[in-house]
């Protein structure tokens, strides 16, 4: 009875929040919040990790340019600048930490490109009702759908109608679920997958404890603390 009224409970007030559309498309997808590891949005932005591989490009100066691995302290060594402790950083705020290093002493007006060339720190953990289950590294942005098909997508008796995505926020454990069939025909959005999640499809063939928790999350694609 408890749960249930939790679930009436958090559906009530995500129709005040959202309105509830009654148009098939659930408003609680344009409301998903990013982990704690990870503060942007786009492949460009993400965070730069220990052990990533990281592309230097100095326009018009081709001996400063190289891909470079952070060490495990989180430090990267680079020409004339020496090493620079990146693990935190953006690609953008290395581009321009570095044109405020080279520009110093020894170009100038410098324009230096940053991009991540191979993220070793971000995984994801696919699980459940899918083929090939299991912990996959992951570059760059990727969608909810993407994710799924690294794993080979959803096994033969998977219920792809209830894909949940488990996310740490501000420390805690939060679900949210998604209906794949929607998202592939285009009646809902396919959100953005970060380092860490866990993504359980459901199936037939899963636990019994796997088949109760999914099955409490209510389909809302909007992350609830669990």
């Amino acid at each position: 009875m408890k749960s249930i009224l939790v679930s009436i409970g958090l559906w009530s007030l995500f129709c005040l929040v959202s309105g509830c559309a009654s148009n098939g498309v659930d408003p609680g997808q344009r409301m998903l919040p990013i982990p704690d590891s990870t503060t942007s949005v786009s492949a460009g932005d993400l965070r730069i990790g220990a052990l990533d591989l990281v592309t230097v490009e100095v326009f018009g100066v081709d001996s400063l340019n190289g891909t470079y691995q952070v060490d495990f302290d989180g430090s990267m060594k680079l020409p004339l600048v020496g090493e620079i402790d990146v693990v935190g950083m953006t690609p953008s705020e290395l581009s321009n930490e570095l044109e405020v290093r080279y520009g110093e002493q020894y170009l100038q007006d410098p324009d230096v490109n940053v991009v991540i060339a191979e993220s070793v720190g971000r995984r994801i953990t696919l699980d459940g009702a899918v083929n090939n289950p299991g912990l996959y590294p992951i570059t760059g942005s990727m969608s909810l759908l993407q994710a799924v098909a690294l794993s080979g997508g959803p096994s033969a008796n998977a219920n792809p109608r209830k894909v949940v995505v488990f996310r740490e926020l501000s420390g805690q454990r939060h679900a949210a679920a998604f209906n794949l069939v929607a998202i592939r025909d285009g009646k809902a959005d396919d959100p953005e997958i970060y380092g860490n999640d866990v993504i359980v499809v459901d199936g037939s063939n899963i636990s019994e404890t796997y088949q109760t928790t999914l099955r409490s999350i209510p389909l809302l694609a909007l992350f609830l603390a669990f």
